[in-house]
This record gives structure tokens, sequence and C-alpha cells, in this order.
């Protein structure tokens, strides 16, 4: 997965700040994401916020922290940033944003018949998915 594509997603560095290696993500996470980094990544990667909902970020919650124009606090942003790395490696692993999509909401023999986009809402989930890319990536078959 590469950080400059997570950078893409969330925004480029206007919103994320610079982010060169994994240190610069696990920064951005201590600091918290910006509400519009998320909604830059929802509308790039062609998920609808129902992905995010409720585990990585109620509706609810992100309208708020939008209106008072407040960060998404650190294990919200790390949540969020484990759905935006999936997201970023499906689309390494498949080559375009639709591939990766149509992966992402497909289930999947290899997930127990889970979406991809659901098993990221875990620490363990998301290794899976990543497992899994890894393993696509690759030539084994998965």
């Amino acid at each position: 997965m590469s950080v400059e594509r997570i950078q893409e997603l969330l925004g480029g560095e206007r919103l994320t700040g610079p982010l060169h290696n994994e240190r610069d993500i696990v920064r951005l996470v201590r600091r918290g994401l910006p509400t519009q980094a998320v909604d830059h990544f929802l509308s790039t990667s062609g998920l609808s916020f129902n992905a995010l909902e409720p585990k990585v970020l109620s509706l609810r919650t992100f309208k708020r922290r939008k209106k008072l124009e407040q960060l998404l606090e650190q294990d919200e942003s790390d949540r969020m940033l484990r759905v935006v790395s999936i997201v970023a490696a499906a689309e390494d692993t498949f080559g375009s944003t639709e591939k990766a999509q149509e992966w992402l909401n497909r289930s999947t023999r290899a997930l127990d018949g889970e979406t991809p986009i659901a098993m990221a809402d875990t620490d363990r989930g998301a290794r899976a998915v990543e497992a899994l890319l890894g393993r696509i990536g690759h030539g084994i078959a998965a």
C-alpha cells in the first residue's frame, strides 16, 4: 500500500499534512483526521458513509464534528485509516478504483462469506483482507 495513494484518497497534503512514511501516518492518526479528509475519501473511493457506520464512525458523530470543525478522535482516525489503507491496497492489487470497489463490496468464501470492506472494521479483519490481497497480488489462489 502506498503512503502517496493514502494521502491522495484523503485529499492531499493540504488536508493531511506531509505524509512520506508510516510514521507520518501514525502522527496523523494521533493528531486526528479532518472531516474534509473523510468527505474527500468517500467521494474519491466511491464508498458511501454506510461502509463506515457504525463501527468506524457514526454519521451523527461525524456531522457534529464537521459542524464544530473538530478533528476526528484518535480511535476514529485509526479506524478510518484502516479502511483507507484497505481501499488503497485493493486499488493497487486490482489496478483501478472500479475493480477494487467491485471486489471490496463482493462477499468472498476466503472471508467466510463477508465482504472485504465489512471485514475492515476490526484490526484482525483488516489484516485478513490485506493477507488475501497479498495472495491475490502474487497469483496465489485465494
